[in-house]
């Protein structure tokens, strides 16, 4: 007997960009796409096209190159949204539009300001435009977790009449509880009289800690679709995280019984490609794909993990994509290793890309004897950042200081044929020296709104990341930048930002 299976619609593309920070240009967006292909998921949520130029454009280049998944697009339901989103996703080998609408009291009365029948008339009419482009309609009402429930049976009942094969319930605001999305999809199931002509999806928000326990409780009233993003980022607290969706269905497939088409292996590789793309981190602690998810301190597990380890551990390790050790690469290793290893990680490089890589590569090997992963996914992540940018480059640096002197930093940059150079002996450190040269070569003026510095491998000469969000002319952005240098690093994330500003 074949074990059902559930959708996942992921939409970090989407949802999960409109986290603070996590903005990502065209390419890091392709690259994040791909990574959702190879890790299995069913629909790609690619963006919300009216939203800006820059967001109808990524949505158009995903659905126009990438293939194996569902690519679609959100649109509120209006016409000039919904025919923008199909102007976008026309293209794709399975589009599918995504229309929205508020259905609660609370919205109805003070964000939209419509009557039950409007808001039953304006989801009809936009499920069936999205229809009239293609087969494959989504329609949510929003904030549909604090709907009445008779309201909300009446509005799917409607959608699904109007062309709807998919009806999406999201608990927009994090408000349910297992049992309350338990009854709500239940409740969905036994009084729509056409609700068999519909897949039921759930999207729930992380406020009060309960997102994947509510998507959970979804499938199990029978929802036959997830919607989650990578590592659970969002809005706010964010949304559901795939990877424990994901992992809980298989871990306990003794009680759910149903399955999902995530390639699990793919889930710590996708999940970091995310964090060095957007430099939004996990924590240490992240279920199955934070750092201690499978660290062991205490002497009683490991004596228990070293005499069996299915003691301490309900899911091995590489089933999701984590490796017991670190692969080291040295100054020795050739390019098809390095090609492996990238891929394994998540990159897809094309032919000249892994040159520039593996000449990055090869110097960063004369500066430290073992090359790790962390070290290769920030060589990749620099690639694809920096390519589809031109602009500010770091040329030298020479930075001196000490204790009790003012620090000195001399600092050319190049930007096309041109290059400047700026020497600055101000500033509280040398890193707030080299904002100053920054701000003096380029002529931007800098607020830095975060500044963090991690590291990205192991040892001594561990490579240094640096994220910075800066302020200029009442636009923010966020950059990125690692180096064995810490002070590089930061003038490396510091242009990254400045260029996203200045281009």
């Amino acid at each position: 007997m074949t074990t059902p299976t559930v959708k996942i619609f992921d939409t970090t593309l989407r949802d999960g960009e409109q986290s603070p920070g996590a903005s990502m240009n065209r390419a890091e967006k392709m690259e994040i796409a791909q990574a959702l292909v190879d890790l299995g998921v069913d629909i790609i949520e690619a963006g919300f096209p009216i939203a800006s130029p820059g967001d109808f454009e990524s949505v158009k280049e995903i659905a126009t190159n990438i293939r194996g998944a569902s690519i679609c697009g959100l649109a509120r339901c209006n016409p000039k949204d919904i025919e923008r989103a199909w102007e976008a996703l026309k293209h794709s080998e399975q589009p599918r539009i995504h229309v929205f609408l508020a259905t609660s009291a609370i919205h109805r009365e003070f964000k939209l300001r419509m009557t039950p029948e409007e808001i039953v008339s304006r989801g009809v009419d936009g499920v069936k435009l999205a229809a009239s482009f293609c087969d494959d309609v989504e329609f949510s009402p929003e904030d549909a977790s604090r709907t009445e429930p008779d309201f909300l049976c009446r509005v799917v009942e409607a959608a699904i009449d109007a062309g709807a094969t998919t009806v999406n319930i999201p608990d927009t605001v994090g408000y349910a509880t297992p049992n309350h999305m338990f009854k709500v999809i239940s409740d969905l199931k036994n009084r729509v009289p056409n609700i068999d002509k519909a897949v039921i999806s759930v999207h729930c928000h992380d406020d009060l800690g309960m997102a994947v326990a509510n998507s959970l409780a979804g499938v199990e009233a029978g929802a036959g679709q997830i919607e989650c993003t990578i590592n659970g980022i969002g809005e706010r607290a964010g949304n559901a995280s795939l990877e424990e969706v994901v992992m809980a269905l298989r871990t306990r497939h003794d009680y759910y019984n149903i399955g999902t088409n995530i390639n699990t292996k793919r889930l710590v590789p996708t999940s970091r490609l995310l964090s060095n793309i957007t430099g939004l981190q996990v924590q240490r602690n992240k279920a199955i794909v934070g750092r201690n998810a499978f660290a062991h301190e205490s002497g009683i597990h490991q004596d228990g993990m070293l005499k069996e380890p299915t003691t301490y551990e309900i899911m091995r390790p590489e089933d999701v994509g984590l490796e017991k050790t670190d692969l080291v690469l040295g100054k020795h290793s050739g390019r098809a290793a390095l090609s492996d290893r990238a891929k394994a990680l998540g990159y897809h490089l094309t032919a000249e890309q892994l040159q520039e890589v593996f000449d990055e590569f090869k110097k960063l090997a004369d500066k430290k004897k073992d090359i790790y992963d962390g070290d290769i996914a920030s060589l990749c992540d620099q690639q694809i950042r920096g390519e589809v940018r031109e602009g500010w480059t770091l040329e030298s640096l020479d930075v001196t200081h000490g204790t009790g002197k003012p620090p000195h930093v001399k600092m050319t940059l190049r930007r096309g044929n041109e290059t400047e150079t700026v020497e600055i002996s101000e500033g509280d450190g040398p890193i707030d020296a080299a904002f100053w040269a920054i701000e003096r070569i380029t002529s931007v003026p800098i607020t830095c709104k975060d500044f963090q510095v991690h590291s990205a491998t192991l040892g001594r000469d561990a490579l240094g990341e640096v994220t910075v969000e800066i302020e200029s002319n009442k636009q923010t952005a966020r950059g990125r930048g690692s180096s064995t240098d810490t002070v590089e690093a930061t003038v490396h994330a510091i242009l990254d930002a400045v260029n996203r500003i200045s281009g």
